[in-house]
């Protein structure tokens, strides 16, 4: 009997982590694009009551409650975008992102004015890819503050305020004197970086821009850069390197000397974005905007890519969308594309770094954009949907 009565309670326990896991899985908050409808999972005891319903110039908000055999449990927010419609750019520009903090990109020893060689981070619970965002509880705006701080230690401990995977945590670090009558962490740490890579589009509702299809990584610790500000400027093409199979090709940009026409604010999984200031520099035809595809009108089959391969102008390539991948809500290859254009092809060799957010056209809308390449034959790569592009850019 009472081997019984824990089967049971073994089982009750797995519905009620399944209820749970299912429920805390649906979202607080949904964005939809006109005529697409939210897909909040139902399953036995569960459904959905939509409550209020409000408009404005951009769309509409609905509040849907989520019940429980009929105990409301959850609520979620639907912001519903009506009449989305993008200029596509598929321009080279230059990207300048300035850190929140400084980010930890290597560790080292040093040798103090005794001659000894010390790794002050050694005991400590610093890792690469951590972003130094305070030092005894003084904010850090980049390494020139950094280096100011810890000289004023004379020495002494210092407290690191350090964000890790978006977790805030704090260390303790000695720093050490050198010969030369300085401090130091024994940390190497940058604050900025920059890139060239391709503009998708220009919002002109909202003044906003999207670029890339995917976030801008650190080289040195392969981690997504947390970002406290950003520019994008003018690029001038200085090469193409033709891609080769297990070899991908390039663009080579200089952002030396270029205006500034727009500022970054977000940099994420599925692109980065921030508002365009200078429209004239980028010669964007406002008239020129087109509606943002619904994942449902996407097909396989023809399509065009829009880049440029000059610095001037964009031009349309040919390329065929060979697999749709419509649940695809967790990364940036939603579509698998092949370029067979041959001018394309002569001179880059298919997809190669820098054509990343050139707009992927096709039946007169916006569907995505480039975002990777497939090593093992550089004609062949994937893309974003548009639609994503536009959410994670409304969040």
């Amino acid at each position: 009997m009472k081997n019984f009565k824990m089967i049971i309670t073994f089982f009750i326990l797995i519905i009620l982590y399944m209820y749970v896991a299912n429920l805390t899985l649906i979202p607080n908050h949904i964005i939809l694009l006109e005529k697409e409808d939210y897909n909040i999972k139902k399953f036995l005891g569960v459904d959905t009551i939509e409550t209020v319903s409000t408009s404005n110039d951009s769309g509409n908000t609905r509040n849907i409650d989520v019940t429980l055999f009929g105990t409301k449990v959850k609520q979620v927010t639907v912001d519903t975008i009506e009449n989305v419609q993008v200029v596509p750019i598929g321009k080279i520009i230059g990207m300048k992102l300035y850190t929140n903090g400084v980010l930890i990109v290597g560790m080292s020893e040093i040798e103090n004015i005794h001659n000894e060689v010390i790794n002050p981070a050694k005991s400590c619970d610093i890792q690469e890819g951590d972003t130094i965002v305070k030092v005894n509880n003084k904010e850090i705006e980049n390494i020139e503050t950094l280096k100011n701080i810890v000289n004023e230690s004379k020495g002494e401990n210092v407290l690191l305020t350090l964000m890790r995977d978006g977790v805030i945590l704090t260390s303790n670090i000695t720093p050490v004197q050198t010969e030369e009558q300085e401090y130091k962490l024994g940390l190497w740490v940058k604050d900025a970086a920059t890139g060239v890579g391709t503009i998708t589009y220009y919002e002109k509702n909202t003044g906003s821009f999207a670029a890339l299809g995917h976030g801008i990584i650190d080289s040195d610790t392969e981690k997504l850069i947390d970002i406290d500000s950003g520019e994008i400027v003018t690029s001038n093409i200085l090469s193409i390197t033709k891609a080769e199979i297990n070899n991908p090709g390039e663009i080579r940009g200089t952002i030396a000397n270029q205006k500034t026409i727009g500022e970054v604010s977000k940099n994420t999984q599925f692109g980065i974005y921030g508002k365009l200031d200078n429209l004239t520099s980028l010669n964007i035809d406002t008239s020129k905007a087109l509606p943002v595809a619904l994942r449902d009108e996407i097909q396989v089959g023809d399509a065009t890519v829009l880049c440029s391969l000059d610095g001037k102008s964009s031009k349309e390539y040919k390329i065929k969308i060979e697999k749709i991948n419509k649940n695809n809500n967790y990364d940036n290859k939603s579509m698998l594309i092949r370029v067979i254009d041959q001018e394309l092809i002569n001179q880059t060799g298919g997809i190669v770094r820098g054509l990343s957010g050139s707009p992927v056209l096709q039946n007169g809308k916006f569907v995505g954009a480039v975002t990777n390449v497939l090593v093992s034959n550089p004609e062949i790569g994937y893309a974003i949907f548009g639609d994503m592009m536009i959410k994670e850019m409304r969040k």
